[in-house]
């Protein structure tokens, strides 16, 4: 009689969490934005131009090193704060700076940035600048878009096919 209800209870026990994790996978729902907006979303990872240009070593200095350590080029590791600027039709949706990641500051930036905004028919231009130069751009891409509501659009950064792509 005992090992019955001790069956039975364990039994109800076991159903409960069932019943718990099966309505906390689908419920509540979770929202990521407005059904009647659109989404872009700014994200990439970039390693930006080296804050110093490599230099040939001297055949004096070249020496004075260590065997294992005679490499021709010293290309010092450190890498330049990227600067990135999103624009929506001319106006700024979003500025700011990508440090190099790592800890010698060697690594590629990461930006992700996420905007909801009304659909409709935008100019949609990003600029970069990963080089030391204090003032310009040296990518830039626009590209007139239809967004629609649900939608999300993406601008995304790949330096080896020419820059600033959208999806």
């Amino acid at each position: 009689m005992f090992r019955a209800l001790r069956y039975s209870l364990q039994a109800a026990i076991a159903l409960l969490f069932v019943a718990l994790i099966g309505y906390f996978s689908d419920s509540p729902p979770y929202i990521y934005h407005d059904a009647r907006m659109a989404l872009v979303k700014l994200s990439f990872s970039h390693a930006s131009q080296r804050a110093v240009e490599c230099r040939r070593r001297s055949a004096e200095e070249l020496a004075q090193l260590a065997p294992n350590m005679r490499i021709a080029m010293d290309c010092p590791r450190q890498r330049v704060v990227a600067r990135v600027e999103l624009y929506l039709d001319e106006k700024l949706l979003f500025a700011g700076d990508m440090p190099p990641g790592g800890i010698a500051g060697d690594g590629a930036g990461s930006v992700y940035q996420r905007f909801v905004v009304l659909p409709g028919r935008y100019l949609v231009t990003a600029r970069l600048r990963d080089s030391a130069r204090s003032e310009g751009f040296d990518y830039e891409n626009s590209k007139l878009v239809e967004l629609r509501s649900r939608q999300n659009f993406v601008v995304d950064f790949r330096a080896e096919t020419g820059g600033f792509q959208f999806f």
